[in-house]
């Protein structure tokens, strides 16, 4: 079987292959965040992957991904803004936003979709000091991965006790919808901070 046909089999697959599984959760967890580790989540739920060992994963990886942003925005951010001006303005906006809310900011930026791959470098270009940086990312990071990988986890407990199969087709439609709602919502959110 080269691609599983239905929820049950990739699960499956997923349980087989768990360390490759976990491998790609914490290369995605630096880069991106939300819809993956919500299906992780609910994977985890399904016994496919560990609850605590996925949320470390997605932990660790999230925090590493927006380290090494921060490092390229602080050594290399002004030459990149020449050579790449359309990200100007977006990059000096979440300079400004981390200057004067950097707290709320590292906080929250790995929810909205589209913010989470300019705020580490954004990060980097502003007076916030390494230290500070580094503190606030460890304990955002472990509250977006519990948060998002729990999230996955409870809809995976309120699928299977409304459907008692979650292998089924309205399964695989409430997943869907679930991660579709949560990715209009982080939409939503990113469209409220490129207001600010």
């Amino acid at each position: 079987m080269l691609f599983p046909a239905d929820l049950t089999s990739f699960l499956d697959l997923i349980r087989q292959h768990g360390d490759v599984a976990y491998s790609f959760m914490f290369a995605y967890a630096a880069g991106h965040s939300l819809l993956l580790a919500l299906f992780a989540g609910y994977a985890a739920h399904s016994g496919a992957l560990g609850l605590g060992t996925l949320i470390v994963v997605c932990w660790f990886g999230s925090f590493a991904g927006d380290v090494l942003r921060f490092w390229v925005g602080r050594r290399y951010g002004a030459r990149l803004l020449e050579r790449f001006p359309r990200f100007g303005r977006i990059v000096q906006t979440v300079v400004r936003l981390a200057d004067r809310h950097y707290g709320w900011m590292i906080l929250f930026h790995r929810f909205p979709h589209g913010i989470r791959g300019v705020a580490g470098f954004a990060y980097g270009m502003s007076r916030l000091p390494w230290s500070t940086f580094l503190a606030l990312n460890f304990v955002a990071a472990g509250l977006w991965s519990g948060t998002v990988v729990s999230a996955g986890y409870a809809f995976g407990h309120f699928s299977e006790k409304s459907m008692n199969d979650a292998s089924s087709g309205l399964g695989a439609v409430m997943l869907i919808a679930f991660l579709g709602l949560s990715w209009f919502l982080s939409r939503k959110l990113e469209q409220i901070v490129e207001r600010y």
